[in-house]
């Protein structure tokens, strides 16, 4: 009693309950959702990237290209694994922070 692969198929897809609009619809809600909340997170980094103060950062990571640059350098000559302390020069010094960043949900 061999049976061709065509009815196993067919078999298989009158078992398989189909999505009601009830379910669908509920899953349509969750898409929504979950979407929102992705464009809220994604609100809020922009607001945070355009509310930085970008003069800082501008310096700070001009500090850390520079360090970089010399690290670098001294691998690139040949010479080997350098310490950040070593690469400080006088001149370039980074600022010692007094507090931490205060964070977007913390008052000023």
């Amino acid at each position: 009693m061999a049976t061709s692969k065509k009815e196993d198929v067919t078999s298989v897809q009158e078992q398989t309950p189909q999505p009601t609009n009830l379910e669908l619809v509920v899953l349509e809600t969750r898409k929504v959702k979950a979407m929102e909340k992705i464009a809220n997170s994604l609100d809020a980094l922009t607001i945070w990237f355009e509310e930085i103060d970008k003069k800082d950062w501008s310096e700070r990571i001009a500090y850390y290209l520079y360090e970089f640059h010399n690290l670098a350098k001294a691998r690139g000559n040949g010479g080997e694994d350098v310490d950040a302390d070593n690469t400080q020069s006088a001149d370039n010094q980074m600022p010692v922070r007094k507090m931490r960043p205060k964070k977007d949900i913390e008052t000023v």
